[in-house]
């Protein structure tokens, strides 16, 4: 008995020794590369989907003390696996023919004192990715890339789990890391999908709420970088980095009606008034702490709907890592920011503007991304997502890196984006952020800073290519949405169609309005006189885009101080400048974009460290801004002469653009046969009598007074009903006569 025992563990340590043996001859460099976490193809060796499965399965797990695979009858009779030599590496050559597809593995890791871990083998699972989803991303055309890159619950075979991908094509080696694996790179690198430069790996029993990152070898230099997840749907809460995997979509959305209304919608035609909006210091609790996104619908939404603005604009709410950059230096593109909750929170937040027949605009910044270490720089140890040389790759002034727009696969990244707020979180728009640093080459650089393009000039031509693309997709696949541009120089047809030659933005910003307004509204009046072209100079181009008038953030921070803080004169003429001001801003063609804050007045400047100063609305004169804010947007949104015709000509017509001397202006918003009348007097005088030459003779009724007592002003100038008279000596000529306000505005309408 002792001899057959002797000898059959003579045959089995003989058996064992030739396996060894052959796997040492075939895979010695192989099984190093794995140890070392070198290996560019760990499949190739691990699992039952290597070239050696129909002999043996290998199978590397550090730390493990003891490896089985289980029988279908899970504990009972399971396949042990033999430890290859002294190594982390397990053999099993039993029964191969036997094993389901996707066997179940015992492990006992020597730090959980004997405890059996059950796990299905993520080598057992092929690819997932179909090779059509590959060549459209290489090719710069999959709209929806976000559904297949990043972390996504998967359930393959009934087996369910999270497939996990990213874009690397310089990486020798890919592994994801988290806390279910101890953030041990070894543990699971990932498929190459070779010429696509993606990588990929399904891996069973993995829960929503886990946090992960890809740690990445670079295949020329042998460095490692551990970096989040580009395309990660939820981040950890700064200064904390790592992705989140996101449960499953369970949201129900209730904004149907919404959705069929904007798509349906003629916003060309149709007022648009915007509350720009820093969701981190608009309010705060009792604690100086961020609202959350529920908190936020239920205040900000009534708030801005009582205001009678039609949508919401937001500073980037995808992640940042830096409160200081509001937002503007992104690192998750597909990410709304933990702030203020999670993803679905957020769907509740734009869910519930649309109930309240508001609709949400999202601050976007495709332009520049920050160098933080986690984030898309030199993502796989290569200039990837930048470009190398410095000259193309870098804004010195915002310390921030260029997107490289002539990859397909990074334009792609962002038209992605793009379209992921617009289908996922059903958005009504972007803002494009920084156009005009994304179309010079030479933006804010000096001469030998820059690289020409290939027809030595300094227009981005990849970045042009770029823009009219994200366009031309965004507005066929999701009608009634708006792109905005925040661009500043006088590059053409920024707004017009892309088969025109444009580059099909539905709108700009008309910075050139906003500047002149503000610099002439900041002097004196007694110096206006000498300005009066700062009014009128703009109706030059006022319709050769499609503008928005922006008061915006960018003019209440950084020293410039607020609105109210520009205006000049004493406490009644500051606050008379600024009715005045937004009294122009709503009866000039355009839609209009109003910064939080400036409604109720604030004296102080944008701070994002705190809430705005709502305690000011006890004093009259705030609340009358408020009040004058109120009734301009609503009737603005009453009166169709004040926006139908907001980007065509034949909706404004000018009565009186020379009056200079006594700094008044005068002009018709038109549309079929409504006609609205605005006279502003820039001065602090009374103007009595002042007569508005007209061509025809009708009845005016005065609808709105910027020097209202309502509005705290000193309710001077006319009241009620203006009929129109003739000249005693010139019969043909038909005139009103007003007593026009100081410091204000008259809008009239034609009965």
């Amino acid at each position: 008995m002792a001899k057959t025992v002797s000898k059959n563990k003579k045959q089995v340590k003989n058996k064992f020794s030739k396996l060894f043996k052959e796997v040492n001859n075939l895979y010695a460099k192989e099984l190093m590369k794995i140890t070392h976490a070198t290996h560019h193809d760990p499949f190739s060796v691990l699992g039952n989907q290597a070239q050696h499965s129909n002999k043996y399965l290998i199978f590397y797990y550090p730390n493990a003390s003891k490896l089985q695979i289980n029988q279908k009858d899970k504990r009972k009779n399971p396949l042990e696996c033999t430890r290859f030599q002294e190594t982390d590496f397990f053999i099993c050559d039993q029964q191969l023919d036997q094993l389901d597809p996707h066997y179940e593995l015992g492990i006992i890791f020597s730090h959980n004192h004997e405890q059996l871990i059950e796990l299905h083998d993520p080598y057992s699972f092929g690819p997932q990715i179909s090779e059509y989803d590959l060549h459209l991303f290489s090719e710069g055309k999959h709209q929806q890339c976000y559904k297949f890159l990043g972390a996504h619950h998967k359930i393959i075979d009934g087996i369910s789990g999270v497939l996990f991908s990213t874009w690397a094509p310089n990486a020798q080696r890919v592994s994801i890391i988290g806390d279910f694996n101890g953030w041990d790179g070894r543990r699971h690198p990932m498929r190459t999908r070779y010429d696509s430069g993606i990588w990929e790996l399904f891996i069973p029993g993995i829960h929503s709420g886990d946090i992960y990152k890809f740690e990445i070898r670079n295949h020329h230099t042998g460095e490692v970088v551990t970096k989040s997840d580009p395309y990660a749907q939820q981040t950890e809460l700064r200064p904390k980095t790592a992705s989140i995997i996101k449960s499953n979509d369970d949201f129900i959305w209730h904004d149907n009606d919404w959705l069929q209304k904007r798509q349906n919608s003629d916003w060309l035609h149709e007022p648009l008034s915007i509350y720009e909006c820093h969701l981190g210091s608009w309010q705060r609790n009792q604690n100086n702490q961020f609202l959350d996104y529920h908190e936020l619908a239920h205040q900000l939404v009534p708030y801005v709907k009582s205001l009678g603005f039609t949508h919401i604009e937001l500073l980037p709410i995808t992640e940042h890592p830096l409160d200081a950059s509001w937002g503007y230096q992104t690192t998750g593109y597909f990410s709304p920011t933990r702030r203020f909750g999670t993803a679905d929170e957020f769907r509740y937040f734009v869910n519930f503007c649309h109930e309240q027949d508001i609709g949400v605009l999202l601050d976007w910044v495709p332009a520049h991304f920050p160098k933080d270490s986690h984030g898309l720089a030199r993502f796989d140890g290569s200039a990837l997502y930048e470009h190398e040389d410095p000259r193309k790759g870098e804004h010195k002034d915002w310390g921030t890196l260029i997107y490289n727009y002539g990859r397909n696969e990074v334009r792609n990244f962002l038209i992605g984006s793009a379209c992921f707020w617009l289908d996922e979180y059903h958005l009504d728009g972007l803002r494009v952020d920084a156009v005009a640093s994304m179309l010079y080459l030479d933006y804010s650089r000096e001469e030998g800073e820059w690289v020409a393009n290939e027809h030595g000039g300094n227009e981005n031509t990849e970045a042009v290519h770029f823009l009219q693309e994200l366009n031309k997709v965004t507005h066929a696949e999701y009608a009634g949405t708006i792109i905005m541009a925040e661009e500043s120089t006088s590059w053409p047809q920024v707004t017009r169609p892309v088969d025109q030659g444009g580059l099909g933005f539905s709108m700009k910003w008309n910075m050139g309005w906003m500047h002149d307004t503000l610099t002439y509204m900041s002097r004196d009046p007694i110096y206006r006189t000498h300005h009066h072209n700062q009014l009128t100079f703009g109706l030059l181009y006022a319709f050769t885009e499609n503008f928005a008038l922006p008061l915006s953030h960018d003019e209440v921070v950084h020293g410039k101080g607020s609105l109210l803080n520009k205006m000049p004169g004493d406490d009644w003429q500051r606050f008379a400048n600024l009715r005045l001001l937004y009294t122009y801003m709503f009866s000039y063609p355009g839609k209009k974009l109003l910064f939080m804050g400036a409604e109720i007045a604030q004296g102080s400047e944008w701070n994002q460290d705190q809430a705005l100063d709502w305690y000011i609305l006890q004093y009259p004169h705030h609340q009358g801004i408020k009040s004058l804010v109120t009734d301009l947007n609503h009737l603005y949104k009453e009166k169709q002469a004040l926006y139908y015709y907001d980007f065509h000509s034949k909706g404004f017509e000018w009565i009186s653009c020379d009056d200079q001397q006594q700094s008044i202006i005068a002009y018709k918003r038109i549309y079929h046969g409504q006609e609205i009348i605005t006279i502003l007097n820039f001065t602090p005088i009374v103007r009595k009598n002042y007569k508005i030459n007209l061509n025809q003779k009708a009845q005016y009724n005065i609808i709105f007074n910027s020097d209202s007592a309502y509005y705290a002003g000193s309710d001077s100038g006319s009241h009620g009903h203006i009929k129109t008279k003739n000249d005693l000596i010139n019969q043909n000529l038909i005139f009103i006569e007003l007593d026009l306000p100081p410091l204000a505005g008259l809008m009239l309408e034609k009965v």
